[in-house]
């Protein structure tokens, strides 16, 4: 039975709709509007209710420091006691307060690490190896991924601040030039490693592969397979991996005799959008490259893909090398020749290194880079040998052209 609130009137009252998933009701005697609450709304308005340590000892009828120091093993709890303790918080599915227990200990026990993409296995590879590391450490990873954006990137390190990380493992955009929220982590006391992606304007510590060699022996490879007019398509020169490659690509055509011609090298910005573009410049000039090093992997799969569409043969009519050696590199044809990264022991290395900052050891205040070891895999999109190569293309070394 329904009564209006106003007049206390019964009979009189109708319902006149729903405001807000209430019933709405209409006096007819003295045309007030009124609501009642839904019951059932209200009920799921509610909060769901965290099981705490008092929740227990209230079931058990123990003190709640009696629950605390079973929960967290200590030794001087009767076994007995210990044993229901640990069944009723299993029973009413406890959870420990992270954030009350970090603040304590004034550490949070997580690491960040922050990567550009998740297009290739890249970067999802070098995060098992980290995570392998630090969670035989005890330590916790929170992963954000800055999707090549310096916007996301910036928002992703004031995420991994508020979440009080206590160290960051971090692989920079394409388009990171400025760098000041990395050194908001300095600023902190807050340990950082950089991996893959580094710039040297940071003055910090990195994990890197050694691109430098592995781009000269990339480039040099091309050449003992004959081909003579080598191109380069790099990465942003903002990037260190990018200027190693360059310098690598150049240091084995000086060694060979050939000349370094700037319209065959273009940096490039590591989407697979301007690796076409960039490509079809270099399919397209009067007098094309005979082979394409390539800044990483996706960037040479794009260049196969486009020298193909244009009628060209790889390697005969064309020869590419990638870096990287993503999982796909092995499918592509006759196979990618690529640069194989180490991408788990890169992961494991950061990982270390970060542990050892994060303890504070004293050896570690200069800034370290550990190098890794790259490794060429000849494929078959560089297998072209001298006896195969058109007479004009049969040149020295030294001819450059």
């Amino acid at each position: 039975m329904i009564q209006c609130p106003k007049c206390r009137q019964v009979e009189t009252i109708m319902k006149a709709g729903f405001v807000r998933g209430n019933q709405r009701f209409l006096c007819k005697e003295c045309t007030y509007y009124f609501t009642l609450p839904n019951p059932d709304h209200q009920k799921k308005k509610r909060k769901r209710h965290q099981t705490t340590i008092i929740d227990i000892a209230q079931e058990l009828g123990v003190s709640n420091s009696t629950v605390s120091r079973a929960l967290h093993g200590h030794p001087d709890i009767n076994p007995n006691t210990r044993k229901a303790i640990l069944e009723k918080a299993q029973e009413l599915d406890y959870q420990p307060n992270q954030l009350a227990h970090s603040l304590v200990k004034s550490r949070t026990e997580t690491v960040g690490i922050l990567v550009p993409e998740f297009m290739t296995q890249f970067f999802p590879n070098i995060i098992v190896g980290a995570q392998k590391v630090l969670t035989q450490e005890g330590y916790h990873l929170i992963i954000m991924q800055s999707d090549e954006s310096y916007e996301t990137e910036v928002s992703n390190t004031k995420a991994l601040l508020a979440n009080r990380v206590d160290g960051l493992l971090a692989s920079m955009s394409h388009e990171t030039n400025n760098y000041d929220h990395f050194r908001v982590f300095e600023k902190r006391d807050i340990p950082v490693v950089y991996f893959n992606r580094v710039s040297d304007e940071l003055g910090s510590h990195k994990v890197v592969v050694n691109d430098y060699r592995g781009a000269f022996a990339a480039v040099e490879h091309l050449i003992e397979n004959g081909y003579r007019r080598i191109a380069h398509l790099g990465g942003p020169p903002n990037l260190l991996i990018s200027q190693e490659r360059l310098r690598g690509y150049c240091d084995a055509l000086q060694k060979h005799g050939f000349p370094i011609l700037p319209e065959l090298i273009i940096h490039g910005d590591l989407t697979v959008q301007k690796a076409r573009i960039y490509a079809g410049h270099f399919l397209d000039m009067a007098v094309p490259p005979d082979a394409i090093f390539a800044v990483n992997d996706p960037t040479a799969i794009e260049i196969i893909v486009l020298a193909r569409s244009k009628g060209l043969h790889i390697p005969e009519d064309l020869g590419v090398v990638g870096f990287s050696d993503d999982s796909i590199a092995a499918h592509i044809g006759t196979g990618l020749t690529t640069v194989k990264q180490p991408t788990t022991h890169i992961g494991e290395a950061a990982a270390r290194m970060i542990l050892r900052l994060m303890e504070g050891e004293d050896e570690l205040d200069t800034p370290e880079t550990i190098v890794l070891d790259a490794q060429l895999i000849v494929r078959g999109s560089s297998a072209r040998v001298k006896e195969q190569l058109p007479e004009s293309l049969k040149l020295s070394g030294s001819s450059g052209s």
